[in-house]
């Protein structure tokens, strides 16, 4: 099904593409916020700029964007895919639970800001250029990747991991990292850690018609809480 978003009200929209069986293709989308939100078994393909909070609770569906998105992409995602292939505002994947979010270009600030997983439920980010301050935020579980593509400096801005107590965030860098916050460890990654994203950096790759070569076997750093300062510290007096 094809629908025209064009003067079309987000509460309009949002009902045209739930009761729409199967695929559904919008084109003219700007700024309409909340497309996709909860939706389940369905496919979303959209070009323009859909508005914030595009998939947020999606609990299976795909939504691929030929075009840039707002703020709050994938805000509580519970399952499914959501794929960008321009850039991603602010608090990308926020408080995400499941699923996974690919963007082929840069996300803003607070990326994957409480992030959390519970037994299979993993949730994983990956961004292909660079990302804003804050990024995992109160991370409590799930993957977060950044690959600095086409990005001469480190591709990740102030305070990253500040008050993160679980998950682990990769950065692609042959820069030392410097300035996190206490609660976080980085460390040059394992073959084994490369080993826990490389599946996801070759779904990557594939989605944006990318040569996983060019990226993949690079220098990565991997972040984790550190247990000897943790998240608790900033609460408590000691």
């Amino acid at each position: 099904m094809h629908l025209s978003a064009e003067n079309l009200p987000f509460r309009e929209l949002n009902e045209r593409v739930k009761a729409a069986p199967g695929e559904v293709q919008i084109d003219n989308c700007y700024g309409q916020p909340f497309v996709g939100s909860g939706c389940k078994d369905k496919s979303i393909i959209i070009y323009g700029t859909p508005g914030n909070a595009l998939g947020a609770y999606l609990d299976g569906a795909e939504i691929v964007v030929h075009g840039n998105a707002q703020d709050a992409v994938g805000d509580t995602m519970n399952d499914g895919r959501i794929v960008i292939h321009g850039h991603a505002g602010d608090a990308l994947g926020y408080a995400m639970r499941g699923g996974k979010i690919y963007v082929r270009g840069n996300a803003g600030y607070r990326t994957g800001i409480h992030m959390k997983q519970y037994q299979e439920k993993r949730p994983v980010i990956v961004v292909g250029g660079k990302v804003g301050s804050f990024l995992g935020e109160y991370l409590a579980g799930g993957l977060i990747v950044v690959l600095g593509l086409g990005v001469e400096e480190i591709p990740v801005g102030s305070f990253t991991g500040t008050g993160m107590h679980g998950g682990r965030i990769y950065i692609r860098t042959k820069q030392k990292l410097s300035g996190l916050p206490p609660q976080v460890t980085a460390e040059i990654a394992s073959d084994a850690e490369m080993g826990e994203i490389m599946p996801f950096l070759a779904e990557f790759a594939g989605l944006f018609d990318l040569d996983l070569k060019q990226f993949a076997f690079d220098q990565y750093y991997v972040l984790k809480p550190n247990a000897k300062s943790p998240y608790k510290k900033l609460y408590t007096a000691h």
